[in-house]
């Protein structure tokens, strides 16, 4: 009989004990959770919070109910991002360096005539001679000298073969500093390629394939172009005086063939930078 009744006390404070935990468990605050069917809810619910959260609290990420995009595991020790389009981009500018590995003409560049030596910086390249005590240097960039092709056939979507396409030219904007010994100043001409004097056809007046955009004289030397120093434009020049300066040009060796040795000269080393940017981004991209 005793031990009846310390069984039955026993078993009292055991479903006490259980009813008060399950009342901590459930908020008072709220009072839809005081239905059956919302305090199985509830618990589920902020299991999905935690899962899509960042673990900082416990280190731990669930992958169950994860974001959609993945961040893989780095396993080139870079401590940069891997994904999957990382991987697609790759394989895309190993192709693309392929191609254009293809279509280049020499990996050395062609020399110009007339005695002139280069130096490069980078992008530009600086062409020097001296001609009877006058030092002429030709300086020029290859960035942004591929101009853009607007042609008809083009904007009406009409596309052609490979053999048709035009081929890519560089013409970049270059700068001719002639300097006298005994002068304290060089003058200084800017020039550029206008577009409709690039080519001619057969049968067609040879004209200048350049021109010149302004003249001034500039201190000997210095890289940056003083606006101080007063700066002739030939928009509205006459034209005498114009076709006198083309000649000074050309008695130096700056003429058309020097203009058209300059384009292909240019163009080997925009595609040649071209090609090592390439590679350079592809091995960014993989880290390599």
């Amino acid at each position: 009989m005793l031990k009846s009744l310390v069984r039955a006390v026993g078993a009292a404070v055991r479903v006490s004990a259980a009813t008060a935990s399950t009342a901590r468990a459930l908020p008072l605050s709220c009072p839809t959770l005081c239905s059956p069917s919302s305090a199985t809810v509830r618990p589920f619910t902020r299991s999905l919070w935690v899962m899509s959260s960042d673990g900082a609290s416990s280190g731990y990420r669930p992958k169950l109910f994860s974001s959609r995009v993945r961040h893989p595991t780095v396993s080139c020790g870079c401590g940069g991002l891997h994904t999957e389009g990382d991987k697609a981009f790759g394989d895309f500018l190993y192709d693309e360096i392929k191609e254009e590995q293809k279509i280049q003409k020499s990996k050395t560049l062609p020399k110009m005539s007339g005695g002139w030596e280069m130096e490069m910086n980078g992008t530009e390249a600086k062409l020097s001679r001296n001609v009877s005590g006058e030092k002429i240097s030709v300086t020029f960039n290859i960035n942004n000298s591929i101009p853009p092709n607007f042609e008809e056939e083009a904007e009406q979507g009409q596309q052609k073969s490979a053999e048709e396409e035009p081929e890519i030219q560089s013409t970049p904007n270059f700068v001719v500093e002639v300097t006298k010994q005994a002068a304290k100043h060089s003058l200084v001409f800017d020039c550029h390629f206008p577009e409709d004097e690039i080519s001619h056809g057969e049968g067609e007046e040879e004209s200048d394939i350049f021109a010149i955009r302004e003249v001034s004289f500039q201190p000997e030397g210095d890289l940056e172009w003083k606006e101080t120093s007063y700066t002739l434009n030939t928009d509205s020049l006459d034209w005498a005086l114009y076709d006198h300066l083309m000649d000074f040009l050309a008695d130096r060796g700056v003429d058309n063939t020097f203009a058209d040795e300059l384009m292909e000269l240019s163009t080997a080393i925009e595609h040649q930078e071209y090609i090592k940017f390439l590679e350079n981004l592809q091995g960014f991209v993989k880290c390599n």
